[in-house]
């Protein structure tokens, strides 16, 4: 092979954007191949083995077929740090990062005590733990499949965490109690997945992504009524949130006597993320 560049270019072009194309293959030989980012915006990097040539057709075919990238190559990267991925868990959204950083904003006391409710990946507890070192996070899933890749992302960012395999929809209370909690839980409406794109749908975990249309704010009626109970008195709970929802979480949260209810946009402009105060 020639032209590694041209011929990705070649083969991608008639499915992605130029933007996507020059992306997936900055990613696909950056992170599978270990080419420098330098020489590949140069063109400076030896023509790949026959095993390579043969590694890159296959992860093409992959990429063609709809598959993320972020799947194919087993990692991504979010909040600067890298992630181990598998398809137990869902891709990191970029609005997301948004949610761990106003967490990490209002978060005064270094030594605070976070639970992450459907941790998935662990990009949010593992996160916090990078950016918050005295701070106790406690991560809880449902999926003993996606605990095992949070456990492995800890480890590939040398932060502790504390796991729990743990169903927020059967639990009601706990010994433990906590300075905050976060979650990003499961908010796509059954009606809402003729808008949603192809990959999601045939690739991520419906598990953590969709809820019932005619109950579609289960989670954050479960996880506020916990919270009245095992959140410290003072303490944050943090929501991404569907973005047309957002009245009616913090309808629900003002039934439950929170405080301080803060609704904040994403970066796109839609209503993404809401805060409340413990009374």
């Amino acid at each position: 092979m020639q032209d590694v560049k041209k011929f990705l270019k070649n083969e991608l072009k008639a499915h992605f954007s130029p933007e996507e194309v020059s992306s997936l293959i900055r990613l696909i030989l950056e992170k599978e191949f270990s080419i420098p980012l330098a020489d590949i915006l140069a063109c400076k990097f030896n023509h790949l083995s026959d095993a390579a040539v043969q590694k890159l057709s296959e992860i093409v075919d992959k990429v063609k077929s709809g598959e993320p990238i972020q799947y194919i190559l087993g990692e991504t990267d979010f909040f600067g740090l890298s992630f181990f991925l598998n398809r137990s868990v869902l891709i990191p959204r970029p609005e997301t990062e948004e949610l761990v950083q106003w967490v990490i904003d209002l978060t005064n006391n270094a030594s605070a005590k976070i639970l992450d409710i459907g941790t998935g990946s662990g990009c949010i507890a593992v996160t916090l733990a990078k950016k918050l070192p005295h701070a106790e996070i406690h991560a809880w899933d449902i999926s003993p499949a996606a605990l095992e890749v949070a456990r492995k992302n800890a480890e590939r960012n040398g932060v502790r965490l504390f796991f729990l395999e743990k169903d927020i929809l059967q639990e009601s209370v706990s010994d433990e109690r906590f300075d905050i909690i976060v979650s990003n839980p499961p908010y796509v409406t059954e009606s809402e997945k003729a808008e949603m794109e192809d990959n999601v749908l045939m690739f991520e975990p419906p598990l953590a992504l969709f809820v019932p249309d005619e109950n579609a704010l289960v989670f954050y009626e479960k996880i506020a009524d916990f919270a009245r109970i095992c959140l410290n008195r003072g303490g944050g709970l943090f929501f991404e949130i569907n973005r047309e929802k957002g009245r009616q979480v913090e309808a629900l949260l003002q039934q439950r006597g929170f405080k301080n209810i803060e609704r904040v946009k994403d970066i796109s402009g839609n209503e993404r993320m809401i805060k409340a105060i413990k009374g």
